[in-house]
């Protein structure tokens, strides 16, 4: 059976073209909102599998029943539609662990692929925001990194021989040695020395960031 969606927008145009396009690709479209109280009252009701809501609604916007959502821990995935191209808004969005964020002039065009990659548990964000805010995204690589590798190759990236990463994690320079093969291999580097450390001195702002 299809994932369960609804949508809420304050903006009757722009929610009856959602609805329309929706229903016309055979969504499974099971409740509609106009304002952000409405939205909420039919996420905790109905709990669907997403719901798209507009970021600037009456009574709660898009943010707000998002927090609401992770403090009570349900399952509904969260897109916002929206014109801002706004940092501030797009950070706390990465905060609130929000699915997807699609600019509403290319609604139209992008939510298919939001929701498919929603669906299959990926994040969305519109390329253009990404693009206007010249927002520098971490390589996917690192994702398949443990905590411990991550560590190790932020360390690589401030120079440290293996013998200073292992006082550091306390840990033997071998099983050091041992993480850099796993972080080679899992990053599909080439085995040649200086590969690993090259890749860490380009990443070091998003290994930071990891610690």
């Amino acid at each position: 059976m299809a994932a369960s969606i609804i949508i809420a927008d304050d903006h009757p145009l722009v929610l009856k073209g959602l609805t329309d396009f929706l229903k016309e690709k055979e969504y499974n479209l099971i409740g509609s909102a106009a304002d952000g109280k409405e939205a909420f009252d039919l996420i905790t009701s109905k709990q669907p599998e997403i719901a798209i809501l507009d970021i600037q609604m009456p009574f709660l916007t898009g943010l707000e029943i998002a927090e609401k959502c992770k403090e009570l821990s349900l399952p509904t995935k969260i897109i916002l539609i929206t014109f801002e191209k706004d940092e501030t808004i797009y950070n706390q969005a990465k905060t609130l662990e929000i699915y997807g964020y699609v600019l509403k002039e290319f609604a139209l065009v992008e939510i298919e692929n939001c929701i498919s990659a929603v669906l299959n548990g990926k994040s969305y964000f519109s390329p253009e925001l990404i693009e206007f805010l010249e927002i520098v995204e971490p390589p996917k690589e690192l994702q398949v990194l443990t905590p411990t590798e991550i560590e190790v190759l932020r360390l690589i990236a401030l120079n440290k021989t293996a013998k200073e990463i292992g006082s550091i994690l306390f840990i033997s320079s071998r099983t050091v040695e041992k993480h850099k093969s796993h972080i080679i291999r899992k990053l599909d580097l080439e085995s040649k020395a200086g590969s690993l450390a090259l890749f860490a001195k380009e990443n070091e702002e998003f290994l930071a960031k990891n610690t």
